[in-house]
C-alpha cells in the first residue's frame, strides 16, 4: 500500500458488488427490478424476464421455485436473471410485491 494510504482502483474490494458477501445489501423496496416479457433470442417463444434482483444465489433459486409453482410453468435462472416461461408478467408482479420488493413492468 502506497505511503498515507491512497488507493485508486487497486484490488478486488473496489469492485465489490453489494450482494457480495461482506458487503451491505440493498433492502428489497429499494431495489429496481424490472419484469418484461420477450421473445429475443428464444426461438420466438414468449419468456418473462425478471432483472435487477439483488439478492444472494440460493434467494434467488428460492424466489424462481415459488414463481414456476405459482405459475405452473417452468423457468430458470441465468445470470442473475429469472426467465419463467409464457407470459406471467401479472403473476410475477404480485408475487414479487407480495415478497416486499417494488417490482415495475418494462417494455410493452
Amino acid at each position: 500500500m502506497p505511503k498515507g494510504g491512497w488507493r485508486e482502483f487497486s484490488g478486488s474490494e473496489s469492485l465489490q458488488r453489494p450482494s457480495d458477501p461482506g458487503g451491505p445489501g440493498v433492502a428489497r423496496a429499494q431495489q429496481r427490478v424490472r419484469v418484461q416479457r420477450t421473445k429475443a433470442g428464444k426461438g420466438g417463444k414468449l419468456v418473462t424476464a425478471v432483472t435487477g434482483l439483488d439478492i444472494p444465489d440460493a434467494e434467488a433459486r428460492a424466489l424462481l421455485q415459488r414463481l414456476k409453482t405459482r405459475a405452473g410453468t417452468g423457468g430458470t435462472l441465468k445470470d442473475g436473471v429469472i426467465e419463467l416461461q409464457g407470459d406471467q408478467v401479472a403473476l410475477t408482479l404480485a408475487e414479487l410485491e407480495a415478497q416486499g420488493f417494488r417490482p415495475k413492468q418494462a417494455g410493452g
